[in-house]
């Protein structure tokens, strides 16, 4: 299942891509495959992410780490989108 997520970020796309990039063996070990991560033109506070996973409903996005995670990168649990597209 492919998954588009949306959302903004409080500490600037620097610090959370380098938190993204070094959360990876987090994502092997849960089968989560990166397709695509970025910014909108212009607006480095909004970004996009692109991943592959088994099933969105495994509540892998509720796991007490990932939420520490995403913290820790500055996402803005508020501004969250989650699309799991239909093929």
């Amino acid at each position: 299942m492919k998954v588009i997520s949306k959302f903004k970020v409080t500490k600037g796309y620097g610090v959370w891509k380098k938190e993204f990039e070094s959360n990876e063996a987090m994502r092997l070990k849960h089968n989560v495959r990166v397709l695509a991560y970025g910014h909108e033109n212009d607006n480095e506070s909004n970004v996009y992410t692109v991943v592959e996973m088994d099933s969105i409903e495994d509540k892998r996005l509720k796991d007490p780490n990932m939420i520490k995670f995403r913290n820790k990168a500055g996402v803005d649990h508020a501004s969250l989108e989650i699309i799991a597209l239909v093929e």
